[in-house]
């Protein structure tokens, strides 16, 4: 999740992130597109070999999101499948909408039933989302004032409930940037990005070529046992954070998922103190 003012560069960012992700395998070209051939919109009987990039408007139904209608369609969870579902202004989607991502956020498919039949679409997907911080989006704000009401705030961040915010995996405010900050040159280049995505990918496969998964987003309790091998400083900031923060048992279990994915990111086997805090700060906390 993206959180911070207006033109701080959210919705770029997102529409980033298909350029630094790996190549699909030809699985994953064949899966998207037979569901973009069930869906009837795949063009010139061509086939899908860039990774889909999904962005529904705001005021997008449930069955539109998750698939359904007569026929059964896949919805965009699907169409984004083996790509990015991006939702901007999210607090704008209406609760319900935003709730039924919890399902497949946790399986990485959805099950559609009628009174006949009923079909499993696949749904491994990258959720991004973005939000203001309230209805005006200048709460926090060092140049402009905020005129929302503490009402007002509240009812905008209600909706987005405590369990869909628990299985977001990084939590990531955007500040506004001043005149330097914007003309500073970046040592990153989408390329560069990508081959160390690669890299972790690769590592990744490694490691789970014996097991049924090929990425650490996947992995089961038993498998966060077996590979997210902490050193001794990581293990004691993890339970004083446990302690103090208060996490729940999934927040536990994604905070050394994404620590394992830092250390892979790093080359690094063991994960470390500095990679579990990282872990950390990706989680959100109310301000």
């Amino acid at each position: 999740m993206l959180a911070g003012p207006p033109g701080t560069g959210k919705s770029m960012l997102a529409q980033r992130i298909p350029t630094i992700m790996p190549p699909m395998s030809e699985s994953e070209i064949i899966e998207t597109t037979k569901i973009y051939s069930v869906a009837g919109i795949l063009k010139n009987n061509g086939v899908m070999t860039k990774r889909p990039f999904r962005s529904p408007h705001h005021t997008a139904s449930d069955i539109s999101l998750i698939g359904g209608g007569a026929d059964a369609k896949p919805g965009e969870i699907s169409l984004a499948h083996n790509g990015v579902l991006f939702l901007d202004e999210l607090p704008e989607f209406k609760r319900n909408v935003i709730e039924v991502l919890r399902q497949p956020l946790e399986n990485g498919y959805i099950n559609i039933s009628r009174a006949k039949f009923t079909i499993q679409y696949p749904a491994n997907f990258m959720l991004i989302t973005a939000a203001n911080p309230c209805p005006c989006g200048y709460y926090g704000s060092k140049t402009k004032k905020c005129t929302c009401s503490f009402d007002q705030i509240r009812r905008y961040r209600s909706k987005i409930s405590g369990p869909f915010l628990d299985r977001i995996d990084l939590y990531v405010e955007m500040p506004e940037l001043d005149y330097d900050s914007i003309q500073a040159a970046s040592s990153y280049t989408s390329a560069g990005l990508m081959q160390s995505v690669v890299e972790a990918r690769e590592i990744q496969h490694f490691r789970f070529a014996n097991e049924k998964i090929f990425i650490n987003s996947r992995m089961s309790p038993r498998l966060i046992k077996k590979y997210c091998l902490l050193d001794v400083e990581a293990e004691r900031t993890l339970k004083q954070a446990m302690q103090i923060m208060h996490f729940s048992m999934r927040s536990y279990t994604k905070i050394l998922k994404v620590a394992r994915t830092i250390a892979d990111l790093a080359k690094s086997d063991p994960i470390l103190q500095s990679h579990i805090k990282e872990a950390i700060s990706y989680r959100h906390f109310e301000n």
